[in-house]
């Protein structure tokens, strides 16, 4: 079929509302379909490679401990302060920094507050009342990672609470600081998870009513 006479053939369907049918080879062989020249041995780009998923995640730096501070700092003149953008907490002397920790605080979902906080309450071996899992009567885990507020527990099932060691209260609600896991980013249900090196000295260097300011 002539170039002109299938151009109008098309035309013409397009016109009188009939669908519009051509065989690709004859759209190539007159022009209308442009493609690419073949290269002998060409292989098709190959796609990036996928970051792996450490890749992804923000490398903390370690805990920082001035022992000079250490040597000076109590109970009665700490404060703290937490950064939810550099997820870090500093135990402050003063102006000058005694212990620098990498933390792990709230995911999006359940953002840790910020404002100006005290400790409420110190509990060396706190367990949650909320979060936790359900374990049957041999102690063996049913289902991991659940909320007694919103989770039924199984037939023949328990709640019991996540560890929450060197707990340190801020908020009626339960948020506080505490022993737990650091993926490299926030992910906690609201609290300030941190290593427990860092955990027990800020718990042995604060009290009921020190002040906490988390900020951005």
């Amino acid at each position: 079929m002539p170039r002109a006479l299938l151009a109008l053939s098309i035309f013409s369907s397009a016109l009188s509302g009939l669908p519009v049918i051509a065989k690709i080879s004859h759209l190539i062989a007159f022009g209308f379909v442009m493609t690419a020249p073949f290269v002998a041995g060409a292989q098709a780009a190959a796609p990036p490679p996928l970051k792996k998923a450490r890749d992804l995640i923000h490398r903390q730096e370690p805990i920082n401990v001035s022992p000079r501070l250490l040597g000076q700092v109590t109970p009665e003149n700490s404060h703290v302060r937490v950064s939810i953008s550099k997820q870090r907490a500093y135990l402050l002397l003063g102006d000058e920094m005694v212990i620098d920790s990498p933390i792990s605080s709230g995911k999006r979902a359940r953002p840790t507050p910020t404002g100006s906080f005290h400790v409420l309450e110190k509990d060396k071996g706190h367990h949650s009342s909320v979060y936790g899992d359900f374990v049957d009567g041999a102690g063996r885990i049913v289902r991991r990672g659940v909320s007694s507020r919103i989770d039924s527990a199984p037939s023949g099932t328990h709640f019991v609470g996540a560890e929450m060691t060197w707990f340190m209260r801020l908020t009626d609600e339960g948020v506080g600081m505490h022993v737990g896991f650091l993926p490299g980013y926030a992910a906690s249900h609201g609290c300030i998870r941190m290593p427990s090196a860092a955990a027990e000295m800020f718990f042995n260097h604060v009290k009921v009513g020190t002040p906490v300011l988390v900020e951005e």
